[in-house]
């Protein structure tokens, strides 16, 4: 939706803070059966197809001298906890000091190629979008379900487990954000360019923290991890980044008016 068209009623609709739907959060019974047979081993047409896309995607960056470490599915399709919403999260395993010492510019190198690649391509798998990834080798990463598609194996097995989720803390959570954005929104609206991009950037911290700290106490199932995922799923990060770059554009454009008022005085 764009930020500039949609009426302050499109914008109340948009924030109406409603209770929390968690139903698409429940622990199934089996890993997906779409990825994973009955003993829990990926399938071979899908462990084939997606090592194409993680060789396809990794030729492009252009660091040939670079082994491939492991490629890894993570995430909620490696797991109990998949639904309609999951993606296939995709990760390429590599020493990101083998590409350079300066390892956050070499960061930054990856995620860009994998924004463009994300926006030139629109490859499923059994219905799901593929979510590629570079992650460092010596990266630290959360989750209770890893598979080896390289090296075809668990690396960590799900456990089937009942989780419990603290839906009323997650409610607050994600309720509390969505203030803020509605903040931020009329803020951009009065035309406060620089600080609603300020306010964005603190923000967009502060939910990084939130979900790390969830994870790193206790893993996937954390309320603010949850949280995080609720705010993913309806949209509400997208929107702010849709208003954090029309914010910027505005910030920097200069309108033939104040030109030519600036010329009279």
């Amino acid at each position: 939706m764009d930020i500039k068209k949609i009426t302050e009623q499109e914008v109340s609709e948009l924030l109406e803070k409603e209770t929390i739907d968690l139903s698409s959060f429940q622990i199934r019974s089996e890993l997906n059966p779409k990825i994973f047979d009955e003993t829990q081993h990926m399938y071979e047409d899908v462990r084939r197809r997606l090592l194409m896309i993680a060789d396809d995607f990794f030729e492009t960056l252009n660091v040939g001298w670079v082994d491939i470490d492991d490629i890894i599915l993570t995430g909620s399709l490696s797991n109990y906890n998949w639904s309609k919403f999951s993606d296939v999260d995709l990760h390429i395993l590599v020493n990101f000091e083998e590409v350079d010492e300066n390892t956050e510019l070499v960061k930054e190198y990856f995620n860009s190629k994998k924004n463009l690649w994300n926006e030139k391509h629109d490859i499923t798998i059994k219905g799901y979008d593929v979510e590629l990834y570079m992650q460092d080798t010596d990266e630290d990463h959360v989750s209770s379900g890893v598979y080896s598609i390289l090296w075809d194996g668990w690396i960590i097995k799900p456990d089937l487990k009942e989780k419990e989720i603290d839906s009323k803390k997650v409610e607050q959570k994600v309720n509390n954000i969505i203030d803020v954005i509605e903040e931020i929104y009329y803020m951009y609206k009065t035309g406060d360019y620089d600080k609603t991009i300020r306010k964005i950037q603190t923000l967009k911290d502060k939910i990084k923290k939130m979900r790390q700290s969830g994870l790193d106490r206790e893993g996937e199932y954390s309320f603010e991890n949850i949280a995080f995922k609720v705010l993913r799923r309806t949209m509400y990060l997208d929107k702010l980044s849709e208003i954090e770059t029309k914010a910027y554009d505005k910030s920097l454009t200069l309108d033939e008016s104040k030109i030519r008022l600036k010329n009279i005085l």
